[in-house]
């Protein structure tokens, strides 16, 4: 490995001669695999080499985090304050970046012990119910997850605990959740109903006092009280358009947004996807329904199947993960959804794109009402997405009812393929 990154015979062995050569080694070959560039590559060695002999470190000695943060300021500086904020020179964060990774990779770091959650035990427990028997997603119970450690958050500050809550600290709750202006009325319906649910279940293990879990009545929300807004069409060409350089990232987000704007998948949809679920000689294409467990088979346009090939060709990392979509730049690894958002979110912003919506679903609601603007009937469109039931597609008709009606015809994208 230092034969790659150096030329000089002498400093080819003052990096192998120095201490903990083995465990140095070890993470040049981890970052490599992973796709770091060679110049990433030396920055590294050199960190690890300054680092080995500032702090004198030894085989199997650890290290915490203010002694790292300690000889990254003795190195290259201290922190700075510029405009009531705290700003760390880019040599200085570069290096403590490189020794706390390499040094957790050797697992040799004292990590500061995190604060247990008062009602961990009731909220793993809350978790396992929900995965293991009702068979919730991921998503789901993370939500759900967030919404009761919120409220068992409030009551833990006050001192109240889970055994003696009352419907007073429900209901104290939800008003506080009101008054804070940040959350809708359906928000605060989903608050109470989720609520209620963990109540439910932690009357039947004893966790709180029997009946308070009745008491939660959820606020009424008018089916249809609120339209998904999506962006008009020319805004979706001009988000399109974005993508038609020659940049890897270009190349790369016109593959996704192809997907997100033909089909109408949900950014974790488009996350799910394998190179196995590339058929190209049926021209095909297979999507896991991440809410109804099932797979889809869909035509695979011209057009998105180029975009596509175009980013397997040009731009895909040779890597044996076989994920579609990966990273550009190391580590190597799946696009998580939140990146999804950020790549819409982006190119909204640079093009000043107004959208109530700044991330993914926003083109999966243009898709819909899109759809149903050319005339296919709900229960197409509701397939076509992937809903459970009609209701879910319902709501967009209210925009355009009298666009409803039945036709033979194949969805286009109007010349964005």
């Amino acid at each position: 490995m230092f034969e790659k990154l150096f030329e000089r015979p002498h400093t080819i062995e003052k990096y192998r001669s120095a201490p903990l050569y083995k465990d140095r080694l070890r993470y040049l070959v981890h970052v490599a695999d992973g796709g770091a560039a060679p110049y990433t590559l030396y920055r590294i060695a050199y960190c690890q080499l300054s680092l080995v002999r500032l702090l004198g470190l030894q085989e199997g000695e650890t290290v915490t985090l203010p002694q790292l943060t300690a000889v990254a300021e003795a190195r290259f500086g201290r922190e700075e304050h510029s405009g009531g904020q705290r700003t760390r020179p880019r040599a200085s964060s570069e290096f403590l970046g490189y020794a706390v990774r390499w040094l957790r990779f050797l697992d040799r770091v004292e990590e500061p012990a995190e604060a247990r959650h008062p009602y961990a035990v009731e909220i793993g427990a809350f978790t396992a119910w929900m995965r293991d028997e009702r068979g919730l997603s991921e998503g789901t119970i993370l939500g759900r997850c967030q919404a009761v450690a919120d409220f068992l958050n409030r009551l833990a500050v006050r001192n109240v605990p889970l055994t003696a809550a009352e419907m007073v600290d429900v209901d104290e709750f939800l008003a506080a959740k009101m008054a804070s202006g940040s959350c809708k009325r359906a928000t605060i319906n989903n608050y109470a109903r989720y609520v209620r649910a963990f109540l439910f279940f932690s009357e039947d293990r004893g966790f709180c006092r029997s009946g308070l879990a009745e008491g939660v009545i959820p606020s009424r929300v008018y089916r249809d009280d609120t339209i998904p807004m999506g962006l008009p069409r020319d805004d979706v060409r001009r988000l399109l358009a974005s993508t038609e350089g020659e940049r890897p990232v270009d190349k790369r987000d016109r593959a996704i947004l192809m997907l997100l704007i033909g089909y109408g998948l949900r950014a974790g949809e488009v996350c799910g996807l394998q190179l196995d679920d590339l058929d190209w000689e049926q021209e095909a294409i297979r999507v896991r329904r991440s809410k109804l467990g099932r797979t889809d088979l869909y035509p695979l346009s011209h057009g998105v199947g180029q975009a596509i090939l175009r980013y397997l060709v040009d731009i895909r990392p040779r890597w044996p993960e076989r994920s579609l979509f990966l990273t550009l730049r190391a580590p190597t690894r799946p696009l998580r959804t939140s990146a999804l958002s950020e790549i819409v979110g982006r190119r909204l912003d640079r093009l000043g794109l107004k959208a109530r919506r700044r991330g993914a679903h926003v083109l999966r609601h243009a898709t819909a009402q899109h759809l149903l603007d050319h005339g296919l009937p709900m229960k197409t469109v509701g397939d076509y997405l992937g809903h459970r039931r009609i209701a879910s597609t319902s709501v967009y008709a209210k925009v355009r009812l009298e666009a409803l009606r039945e036709v033979v015809a194949d969805f286009d994208l109007e010349g964005l393929a």
